[in-house]
C-alpha cells in the first residue's frame, strides 16, 4: 500500500504489508488456506518460477504470482511485511515453523562443508545440539569461545580459517553473559573471508537490543518467545539489512518445507503490536524481582542484567542494551536437590521450559533446555546442578515476588 509518509514502528506494524480490497475489505487479515495458486498468466507463471528459482531478480516493487504455499503465501507475505518495522535496520524478513527452523536453515545456507563457525557459549541446547550433530559430521568446523570473554572473540574470529559465520547468543541462555557485538562485527570485517555475524536476538530483541543497528548482517528468532508471546504456537523469523540474504533463506526455506504455515501466521501477526507492551511489564517486573530478591540466604548469585558487577558485562550492557528484559537466573545453595525443591513448590509460576510467554515460567536448564550438552560441556558453561531459569510474565510483580520467597524459603 502506497504511503506518502513514514510512520513509526507501532505504526506500521498494524498498517503495513496488508490491502483490506484483498481480503472483501476485512479491517484485519484473514486465514488463506490454499496450498497452491491461480497465475494470472503463463507467463507469469514462468517468470514466478524464474524467481522462485534464483535464475532472476525481481523488480523493486514487482508483485509476483503465488507458486505453492510451501514456497510462500499471502499470511507469510503479510507477517514478514509487518515484523520488519520492529527491528530496527531491517528491510526483509522470512519467517519458519519454529525457532530452530530458522536457525537450522541459516547455517545450511551459509556453512558449506570444510568451513568455519565461530560461536559464543553456551547456546541454546538445541542450537548446540545442531552443530555438534548435524554441521560438524558435515563437514563444518565449530569454534567455541565463552560468552562475554571479548578479547577471545576477537582472536577466535582473526585466526579461523574459511570463516563463513560469527554466530552470537546474547545474553546468553542461560547465563546471561553477553557478548560485544560491535567487536564481533569489527572482527569479522577486518577478516579477509568477510564472515557474516548471525546474533540470536530472542532473549532482549526486538525491543531492547538492536543488532542490525549495529552492523550486524542477520538476527535469528524463536518467535515461540516474546514475538508471540502466549505460549501456544511455534514460530521462528530471520530478519536483516540484506535483502538479497532473506531471498536465499527464503529459498532454502522452500526446498526444506519449513515455513510457517497459515493459521500460525496469521496468529503471529495479530500478536505484533502488543510486543513492546508486554516486553516492557514484563521487563519491570523482572528487574523489580531480582532486585527484591538480593542477599537471600538461599540464593548463591542472581544474574540478571542490572545485577551485573563485571565491569566488561555492565560496559557491553549500557553499549547495546536499552532495558533488562525478563529472564532471571538463580543458582540456589545446595545444587539439584535445591533446585527442584524451588520449582516443586511454585505456586504461580509454572515449571516448563520455554520463555516470553505472559505467564511465568521456571526450568532447571541443566536437566531440560541444555540436557544435549555432556557434563563437560555443561560445567564449561557455568550451567550449574543448582541453576534455575525464570521467565517473568506480565502476573503482578509482588504476587510473583511472595511466589519465589516462599518456594526459597523451602529450600
Amino acid at each position: 500500500m502506497t504511503r506518502k509518509y513514514v510512520v513509526r514502528p507501532e505504526t506500521a506494524v498494524l498498517t503495513r504489508g496488508f490491502d483490506p480490497s484483498l481480503s472483501v475489505g476485512s479491517a484485519r487479515p484473514a486465514v488463506f488456506r490454499s496450498s497452491t495458486y491461480v497465475f494470472n498468466s503463463p507467463e507469469s507463471a514462468a517468470h514466478a518460477f524464474e524467481v522462485a528459482l534464483g535464475k532472476v531478480k525481481s523488480k523493486p516493487g514487482e508483485s509476483l504470482d503465488l507458486i505453492y504455499a510451501r514456497i510462500s503465501h499471502p499470511n507469510a507475505e503479510i507477517l514478514e511485511d509487518q515484523i520488519v518495522p520492529l527491528e530496527t535496520g531491517a528491510t526483509g524478513a522470512a519467517v519458519f515453523n519454529s525457532g530452530m527452523a530458522a536457525i537450522s536453515t541459516t547455517f545450511l545456507a551459509l556453512c558449506p562443508p570444510g568451513s568455519t563457525v565461530v560461536h559464543t557459549s553456551p547456546l541454546y541446547g538445541g542450537t548446540q545440539l545442531f552443530l555438534d550433530a548435524v554441521l560438524t559430521p558435515l563437514g563444518v568446523k565449530a569454534v567455541e569461545v565463552d560468552a562475554g570473554d571479548t578479547q577471545a572473540l576477537v582472536a577466535a574470529i582473526a585466526a579461523a580459517k574459511n570463516l563463513k559465520v560469527v554466530f552470537v547468543e546474547t545474553p546468553a541462555n542461560p547465563t546471561l553473559r553477553m557478548s560485544d557485538l560491535r567487536a564481533a562485527v569489527a572482527a569479522a570485517k577486518a577478516h579477509p573471508d568477510h564472515p557474516l555475524v548471525v546474533v540470536d536476538n530472542t532473549f532482549l530483541g526486538p525491543t531492547f537490543q538492536h543488532p542490525l543497528a549495529l552492523g550486524v548482517d542477520l538476527l535469528v528468532y524463536s518467535a515461540t518467545k516474546y514475538l508471540a508471546g502466549f505460549s501456544d504456537l511455534l514460530a521462528g523469523v530471520v530478519l536483516s539489512g540484506n535483502d538479497e540474504l532473506v531471498a536465499s533463506l527464503r529459498g532454502l526455506r522452500g526446498v526444506l518445507g519449513n515455513i510457517l504455515q497459515a493459521d500460525e501466521c496469521w496468529l503471529l501477526s495479530s500478536r505484533l503490536a502488543t510486543v513492546p507492551l508486554r516486553m516492557n511489564k514484563q521487563s519491570k517486573n523482572a528487574q523489580r524481582i531480582a532486585e527484591s530478591l538480593v542477599g537471600h540466604p538461599a540464593i548463591a548469585a542472581i544474574h540478571y542484567p542490572s545485577l551485573f558487577t563485571d565491569p566488561e558485562q555492565c560496559r557491553i550492557r549500557d553499549s547495546q542494551c536499552d532495558f533488562p528484559g525478563a529472564i532471571i537466573t538463580l543458582e540456589l545453595k545446595g545444587g539439584r536437590d535445591a533446585a527442584f525443591t524451588f520449582l516443586r513448590t511454585l505456586q504461580i509460576a509454572h515449571n516448563a521450559v520455554s520463555l516470553g510467554g505472559v505467564e511465568s515460567l521456571a526450568c532447571h536448564p541443566r536437566t531440560t533446555t541444555h540436557s544435549e550438552l555432556s557434563p563437560e560441556q555443561l560445567d564449561r558453561a557455568g550451567i550449574t546442578d543448582g541453576m534455575v531459569r525464570l521467565s517473568v510474565g506480565i502476573e503482578n510483580w509482588q504476587d510473583l515476588l511472595m511466589d519465589y520467597r516462599a518456594a526459597l524459603e523451602k529450600v
